[in-house]
């Protein structure tokens, strides 16, 4: 194998094109080596743009190329575990975009295709590869901010648009599975555990039906985690993390942008005019860099994952406690 991983692409979803793909041809580990899409004039087309030398038409074709060693798996929600599944049986390792599956249940069909193919599976959630968590979570370790007791994060955008995707039932749209699942993640990350029980809102769209505001409140054995995500807000985000001597906030949480520096506060407290805040700053990195260069490393000296098969299960096991939480209108359990 050689010392970059040459990754297949199968579709040719926005975020590919104009994220995730460029980041991760930057690479010292990584190169996109062909792309597949069921139309093959878009395929070209993307190839031309992005200087991937390979297309096919059809996915099973980039499944069948034996030069490439893994696949990057942005297609619907819908559609993450029957082609990761199709990925892994063609001795293929997958990183798969986020939400890793519909449901708990369906995520964990993918543990016995990994464990019998060999192949890593991993969740892509970007913003663990980012030095702004990394640092926020050590600063947690630290206690920076003393007791670690509380998480508030707020994430939004406007899109009402019923031809997309995101606003699509079927597809598994709405704002819980397309963005409130990073403020489940990051919640789970900072604490370094899994919460015990949820209580969920939701409004839908009475024309879409998919959610457009859902907030969650999550019970950890260590503190609390409250969110709100929305498909049909003022486009904001933010995270804040609580302690009995400080406050941690990350400006720009999610899509850290990978052309300027981001920034993280750290408050002491000592006045609400905030003179007690220290701001740390991280040099310009693209986080879709990093998180692909970090997937590859794991193939190549075997390394972690930044984030495991397991661990997107356990963020599904939430998002599912959430859905059935607004539904029945009680605090529900989350499964292990």
């Amino acid at each position: 194998m050689s010392q970059k991983i040459r990754w297949g692409v199968l579709s040719t979803a926005n975020i590919g094109v104009k994220k995730v793909l460029p980041a991760m041809q930057r690479g010292q580990f990584s190169t996109v080596a062909a792309i597949a899409s069921r139309d093959h004039a878009k395929a070209r087309a993307v190839a031309a743009q992005l200087d991937i030398p390979t297309t096919y038409g059809s996915y099973d074709e980039l499944l069948a190329d034996p030069a490439i060693d893994a696949i990057y798996n942005p297609l619907p929600n819908q559609l993450h575990v029957p082609w990761t599944i199709r990925a892994a049986e063609a001795g293929k390792h997958v990183l798969c975009e986020k939400p890793i599956a519909m449901n708990r249940a369906e995520a964990e069909t993918l543990l016995a295709v990994r464990d019998r193919t060999g192949v890593l599976i991993g969740e892509a959630f970007m913003i663990r590869s980012h030095p702004q968590w990394l640092r926020t979570r050590l600063l947690l370790d630290e206690g920076r901010i003393g007791d670690f007791r509380s998480i508030a994060a707020f994430f939004s955008y406007f899109n009402n648009d019923p031809h997309n995707i995101r606003n699509k039932p079927e597809t598994g749209g709405g704002a819980l599975y397309d963005i409130g699942c990073y403020c489940i993640h990051s919640a789970r990350f900072a604490f370094g555990e899994e919460p015990i029980r949820v209580c969920g809102l939701i409004d839908r769209d009475p024309q879409l039906h998919t959610d457009r505001l859902t907030s969650a409140l999550l019970d950890f054995p260590a503190g609390h985690a409250i969110f709100t995500s929305s498909t049909q807000l003022v486009p904001y985000q933010r995270v804040q993390f609580f302690g009995t001597k400080g406050r941690i906030e990350i400006e720009i949480p999610f899509n850290a942008p990978p052309d300027r520096p981001t920034r993280i506060f750290i408050d002491d407290g000592r006045d609400i005019h905030g003179s007690g805040i220290a701001t740390e700053t991280f040099p310009i990195v693209d986080q879709y860099t990093l998180q692909g260069d970090a997937f590859s490393r794991a193939i190549l000296e075997r390394t972690p994952l930044p984030v495991s098969l397991e661990d997107g299960i356990a963020n599904m096991a939430v998002i599912d406690a959430i859905f059935a939480s607004a539904k029945s209108g009680n605090w529900e359990k989350v499964a292990h």
